[in-house]
C-alpha cells in the first residue's frame, strides 16, 4: 500500500499525494513557509498551530491558494510580495 499526504491544490481544496508536501501553511493566517521554519517550530512548540497547519507541494501551489510567503524563512520571497502590494 503506498502512503499518501494530504496536501492543498492551487484551488485551496485538499487532495491526497502520493509526494510529500514540500511546504507548510498556516490556515489562519494564510502564511506559508519551509518545514523547518523556526518560526512555525516555535509555534507548534507553543501548542494549538498543528491543527491549522496546512501543506503544499510547491510554492506555485501556496500562492494560487491565496496563501502568501513567511518574513522568517523565506524574507526575499516576502519582500518581493510586500513591494506587490498583494493582500
Amino acid at each position: 500500500m503506498q502512503r499518501t499526504w494530504t496536501l492543498l491544490g492551487p484551488d485551496g481544496k485538499p487532495y491526497a499525494s502520493a509526494r510529500r508536501g514540500t511546504l507548510g501553511g498556516h490556515r489562519g493566517t494564510r502564511i506559508y513557509g519551509r518545514l523547518d521554519c523556526p518560526g512555525a517550530l516555535r509555534a507548534i512548540a507553543r501548542g494549538g498551530y498543528v491543527q491549522s497547519r496546512v501543506f503544499f507541494l510547491n510554492r506555485t501551489h501556496a500562492r494560487a491558494a491565496g496563501y502568501r510567503p513567511c518574513a522568517v524563512c523565506l524574507p526575499r520571497e516576502y519582500a518581493a510580495w510586500k513591494s506587490t502590494g498583494e493582500k
